[in-house]
């Protein structure tokens, strides 16, 4: 299991001029583009992963490898508001989920899963957050 590698599907990819997307280029390495069994929602001007088994339900994204991961973990984790400190539930978790990268390849990478009801909220259909 690769527990420094984390798999990103919105506001944190390439193109994005967040603060936090730029300090994940800063301390982290592109690793490639990738995929997992997901749904994608947009939650306000960012999106949110609800795992899926339904192998049409698929969520595209990018997967770093990340230099000092308990380090910028940490910060994510603060960025997403979720963890020890923030009051249950918490509009994400954290969690270790396979990921299929261009070449076929399945490896284990960190996420950040939407925690809340979405019954409520707009479909991504094409599960690429680029394409709102």
């Amino acid at each position: 299991m690769m527990l420094d590698r984390l798999f990103v599907y919105g506001t944190l990819m390439r193109g994005f001029d967040h603060p936090m997307a730029k300090l994940l280029r800063q301390a982290a390495d592109f690793v490639g583009e990738a995929r997992c069994g997901g749904r994608l929602y947009r939650i306000k001007h960012y999106p949110g992963l609800v795992l899926s088994d339904d192998a049409d339900d698929v969520v595209f994204g990018e997967v770093y490898q990340l230099r000092q991961p308990n380090e910028l973990l940490r910060e994510f984790d603060m960025y997403e508001a979720c963890g020890e400190g923030f009051a249950e539930p918490t509009e994400y978790i954290r969690q270790m989920l396979p990921v299929t990268s261009d070449d076929g390849a399945v490896s284990e990478a960190w996420t950040y899963v939407y925690n809340w009801p979405v019954a409520h909220l707009p479909r991504m259909m094409s599960g690429r957050f680029v394409e709102r």
